[in-house]
């Protein structure tokens, strides 16, 4: 096992162990002996059944039948949770054929940054995970389950359904995915258009289309966005069947591996072969295994928020240091878009999660020794499903890449270093996407332009105002101010001009994301402007220097400027929903804390 992630551990178990603890002890405590519903009144039995058809009324009624709760994020205007519409009664059907129930728990909400990147909706998109963990939790509450099985693919989706279920992880809990859509135009050349059309050689029709034949079908968007590596997450947390992450909806195989996660449930509820809740498996080394997935296949940064947020959920306390001294051993395996050109589905070919999991367990990279879905050892995630005479059957996963321009072995890899970089100074704590940076941009000293939202930055851009070499400021963009919006709407912009010829950065206390493109941009910058920090102080002019490399992003400027008054520009507070997060905006932490509601002022 390799030293630095040992140390790493180890110094998250200490940090932790008070509140890990007390956490176990509660899990401990709400666990059963037998049937949850076991504790309720003849009148709480007969309301929780009260809808059921009778074979399933007479099932509940007794004291040794198991009942999966179903916690699904479908809807049928997303395309990644489009196809869970069929799945409730694919479970159902499956749990009844193994003398179980299966009831729809609740739903969650889930809503798409594609849909409101740049929109007023997007400023309730961070809030909408904690939301999401709320009614996962209101789901629950029935109190009528030995198990969970919860549907979810997308950026909030997964980190909210999991914050959720930690607060019952006395239950033992499966995510079950729905997969990507097959490949449609190229992430490389619908870039290439979007760029167009912020320079006016295209027009809208002409990107419209481009966008249309990206997202054309059901599934998740085909990069290595936040949602997909919400799948790597799960995989390398033990927590979602071995190889099913980017098995694409409607097919024979996406079937059967649902049908799976229902006989996987049920053999880990206290009625099955071998109790094993979800507290026994999401610990500090999960975690650690989680960390060093995202660093190793260059994943998304929303991560660094969604992560520590996890981890809190089950007592254990991450910051970035950790991110930042696991990321100097863990090599970047992968390169898919926008770290590279290739896809999900072509990761998928090459040898996909399986490969990525076998090389780094044998690298050291990652600690075997962890509960699972599927039980001790995470040596069994090193396989593939495949589908022999009508049947669900497994593999050993890929021992060798099948094409080293899309995943590589830790013996040849990438880039030595993670995907993921902390940069600190007397700017704050910062974190850059690498991964997508080509070497000769990983640093910059130029001069600020300060802007006070994306559409003032479009504007300057349009009026010709940014020919020349600077680091774009944008600040009041943190879950405070206006919970944490994404700023992809400045990247097409950005990546214009540094193809004209200019060194050009961002530094913001907002999000990016896992499309985090070609651009050096220092995000999530803490503390953020409305809580004292120092990016609500920078003027135009002002030097900044953001140094990926090695770990730099700092101001000079020619007075103090911790004396100047900072410049707070307050975001709208209504319309579009955002009048009813007011109690988010007032208690959400800091983004290297999780900017969760329940971290408290």
């Amino acid at each position: 096992m390799n030293s630095v992630i040992e140390q790493v551990t180890r110094r998250i178990q200490e940090r932790s162990k008070d509140s890990r603890d007390a956490y176990l002890s509660r899990m401990a405590a709400a666990a059963n002996d037998g049937p949850a519903r076991g504790t309720l009144s003849c009148s709480n039995l007969a309301h929780g059944f009260a809808a059921s058809g009778s074979s399933d009324k007479s099932a509940l009624s007794a004291n040794v039948v198991p009942n999966i709760a179903i916690v699904s994020a479908y809807n049928d205007m997303l395309s990644a949770h489009q196809p869970f519409q069929t799945y409730p009664n694919l479970i159902k059907e499956a749990a009844s054929s193994q003398g179980a129930v299966a009831q729809f728990a609740g739903g969650v909400p889930a809503m798409c940054d594609g849909v409101t990147q740049g929109q007023d909706g997007m400023d309730l998109s961070l809030f909408s995970r904690d939301v999401i963990a709320l009614s996962t939790g209101i789901a629950l509450s029935h109190n009528m389950f030995d198990g969970v099985l919860c549907l979810g693919i997308c950026d909030k989706i997964v980190p909210g359904l999991l914050i959720g279920a930690l607060s019952f992880g006395h239950l033992p809990t499966v995510f079950v995915p729905a997969g990507p859509m097959v490949s449609g135009l190229g992430n490389k050349e619908k870039a290439r258009i979007r760029e167009e059309y912020a320079s006016g050689k295209v027009g809208r029709d002409e990107l419209l289309a481009a966008e249309s034949a990206a997202y054309h079908a059901p599934g998740t968007c085909t990069f290595y966005g936040t949602a997909n590596t919400n799948q790597m997450l799960m995989e390398f947390m033990g927590l979602q069947l071995p190889g099913g992450s980017f098995v694409n909806p409607g097919t024979e195989l996406r079937d059967h591996l649902t049908r799976e996660a229902v006989s996987t449930v049920l053999a880990s509820s206290n009625l099955g072969q071998s109790y094993l809740p979800l507290a026994q498996i999401i610990d500090e080394k999960a975690i650690v295994n989680g960390i060093a997935g995202l660093l190793a296949t260059g994943g998304s940064t929303n991560h660094t928020i969604h992560i520590v947020a996890i981890a809190a959920a089950a007592g254990i306390h991450v910051d970035w240091q950790d991110f930042s001294d696991l990321s100097e051993v863990i090599p970047q395996l992968a390169r898919v878009y926008p770290n590279g050109s290739a896809d999900v589905n072509h990761f998928h070919a090459a040898g996909g999660l399986g490969f990525v999991l076998s090389d780094m367990l044998d690298s050291g990279l990652l600690h075997e020794d962890v509960n699972t879905i599927l039980g001790s050892g995470l040596r069994r995630f090193c396989k593939e499903p495949q589908v022999v005479d009508e049947r669900l059957a497994w593999r050993d996963a890929q021992s060798k890449s099948l094409d080293e321009d899309i995943l590589r072995s830790s013996r040849n890899p990438f880039a030595a270093e993670g995907g993921l970089q902390l940069v600190a100074g007397n700017l704050g704590r910062a974190i850059v996407k690498v991964s997508a940076v080509e070497a000769e941009y990983l640093s910059i000293e130029a001069p600020a332009k300060v802007f006070r939202s994306q559409q003032s930055f479009v504007d300057a851009f349009n009026d010709g105002d940014l020919e020349q070499d600077f680091v774009a400021v944008l600040s009041c963009q943190g879950p405070r101010a206006n919970g944490m919006p994404e700023l992809h709407k400045l990247t097409p912009y950005l990546g214009v001009l540094q193809n004209r010829g200019f060194k050009v950065a961002l530094i913001t206390d907002g999000r990016m994301s896992g499309a985090s493109g070609k651009v050096l941009a220092a995000i999530q910058i803490t503390p953020e402007a409305v809580r004292g920090g120092i990016i609500g102080k920078i003027q135009d002019g002002d030097i900044i220097t953001l140094d990926a490399g090695n770990g730099v992003l700092s101001v000079r400027t020619s007075d103090d400027v911790d004396a100047r008054q900072a410049v707070l520009v307050e975001a709208p507070q209504q319309g579009m929903g955002r009048e009813l997060f007011g109690v988010f905006r007032e208690r959400a932490g800091g983004a290297e804390s999780g900017a969760s509601l329940f971290d408290g002022p």
